[in-house]
């Protein structure tokens, strides 16, 4: 049975003109979550509240059962067992390999912990060495077994691989992912990069300008985004602008009917993946389809003018202009023949049912499911 081994609840600070929540977030005993989002949105901010390097304005932080913050109690960094990495690793640079290790480790018991943690991450023979003197994959590997020696209850990651080079990257990520797992670590990480979030996370939580949007699983997040800014972030997505007409939306590429009644002239964005998204090359002699409009039977389809096309290995992403003037993002096998300024027949066949379409009111975006 999950348990939530981390909690935060309704956690809140104020830093400058910056605000981090009101927000919560469990995390289970073992589980590795992924805080994904854009620069400044505060990821860093949230691991050094949780660590206990910031102090929340209100809210509450549970570790493993124990409040360790909320309005009356509060526990020290040292004494909340979080092993913490840092961007930039934060090692001593005066300090070998195994003093770094052994920085806070009772001195009885060092030698062998400083052992066991250097087999661990793989650094059999580099007690004696210098940070200096060390890759940086290797200084990352020092920066964990530092952070694993008191056996942590909860570990947090500072976009760890980012000073890494690109080649030495997902090597770093697999062998990290092994050794969490093999540790059944309770794991944060903090990144922007997505596919870093996306190979090693169990769930995402998405965060924006300070804000949690959402935490899920990849596969939920990327076929229901609970808002806007989720579904642009996590992958492409296109937006077909629609307005509701009886029991369907009306968009430039055809109607899609509505599981739930909404006021008529209600304004909405269907959303639609690049790869729901498909394309049939015109010629002169190509007769237009005939589009139905409001009540009548949808289509899904109209005519497209092919205006970008980006490489990407064995697929193309193709950027398509609609007659509305609207713009589409086509994904296509590199082979399929669309040149620039062609004409294309454009046809949606979602790969979810119900489709997401997203309407505005007074506080925040928001999905609402539709059937097509």
């Amino acid at each position: 049975m999950a348990t939530e081994f981390l909690q935060l609840h309704e956690v809140r600070l104020r830093v400058g003109q910056f605000q981090l929540g009101p927000l919560s977030l469990s995390v289970q005993k073992g589980e590795l979550v992924a805080v994904l989002g854009p620069s400044g949105s505060g990821k860093t901010t949230l691991l050094r509240v949780i660590a206990g390097f910031e102090r929340p304005d209100r809210g509450s932080i549970v570790i493993d059962g124990r409040i360790v913050a909320d309005a009356t109690r509060w526990v020290e960094p040292e004494d909340r067992g979080v092993g913490m990495v840092f961007q930039d690793y934060a090692l001593f640079p005066h300090l070998t390999v195994a003093q770094n290790i052994a920085f806070g480790l009772n001195k009885n018991d060092s030698r062998a912990r400083i052992h066991e943690l250097l087999k661990l991450v793989g650094l059999n023979g580099f007690s004696e060495r210098y940070p200096h003197e060390l890759s940086g994959g290797e200084q990352q590997r020092v920066a964990l077994a530092r952070s694993l020696a008191a056996n942590p209850k909860v570990l947090l990651l500072d976009e760890p691989f980012s000073n890494l080079d690109a080649d030495l990257r997902p090597k770093m990520r697999a062998e990290l992912k092994l050794l969490l797992q093999r540790l059944n670590c309770t794991t944060i990480l903090v990144t922007h990069d997505q596919e870093e979030a996306f190979e090693l996370a169990d769930r995402i939580a998405v965060l924006n300008a300070g804000r949690l949007e959402q935490i899920d699983t990849l596969e939920n997040l990327y076929r229901a985004p609970a808002t806007r800014f989720v579904a642009e972030f996590i992958g492409h997505a296109n937006f077909l602008r629609g307005c509701v007409r009886g029991a369907c939306i009306e968009t430039a590429l055809g109607c899609f009917r509505l599981s739930r009644s909404l006021p008529e002239g209600t304004v909405g964005e269907v959303m639609v993946r690049p790869e729901e998204v498909e394309l049939e090359a015109l010629t002169s002699s190509t007769p237009s389809p005939v589009m139905t409009h409001g009540r009548g039977v949808p289509q899904g389809r109209g005519e497209g003018l092919i205006v970008a096309r980006c490489y990407r290995g064995g697929m193309q992403l193709l950027t398509v202009r609609l007659s509305s003037g609207e713009v589409l993002r086509s994904l296509q096998p590199t082979g399929a023949h669309f040149p620039l300024a062609s004409r294309v027949r454009v046809r949606v066949c979602p790969a979810s049912d119900p489709l997401v379409i997203f309407f505005l009111d007074r506080s925040r975006d928001h999905a609402w499911p539709s059937d097509t």
